[in-house]
């Protein structure tokens, strides 16, 4: 099942311009976001890591450990994102067991894929 469908009942999209910052890095965040439209440029330390579309995760370290934000993002394209805070993650993880798995399979990823650059 795609994380779009998941969250296909979820409201309040944040709607970006391609260009606006959705957060810097070292930033404080405690709200982590889904890609549902657009693309997404991750950066650190200046450096391109990834470029995240449609049912991409992004912010998922800060929400789930309250540590400033690792990377920069910004909007590639057009983007929409669905919010998704503490209380929303933990509603959507009794009402979806298979978000939580989502998102650790993302995480995972995305170790696998710096673990190659390093």
């Amino acid at each position: 099942m795609e994380l779009q469908e998941l969250l296909l009942y979820q409201t309040d999209l944040l709607v970006l311009s391609g260009g606006d910052v959705l957060f810097d890095e070292g930033q404080i965040g405690d709200t982590m976001f889904v890609v549902m439209a657009g693309e997404m440029s991750v950066t650190v330390g200046g450096k391109l890591i990834e470029t995240a579309g449609p049912g991409a995760v992004i912010g998922e370290l800060s929400l789930i450990d309250g540590s400033p934000r690792a990377a920069k993002v910004v909007a590639k394209t057009d983007a929409n994102l669905l919010a998704i805070d503490m209380l929303r993650f933990l509603a959507l993880t009794r009402e979806k067991p298979e978000f939580p798995l989502y998102i650790m399979q993302t995480m995972a990823e995305r170790l696998r894929r710096l673990g190659k650059l390093l």
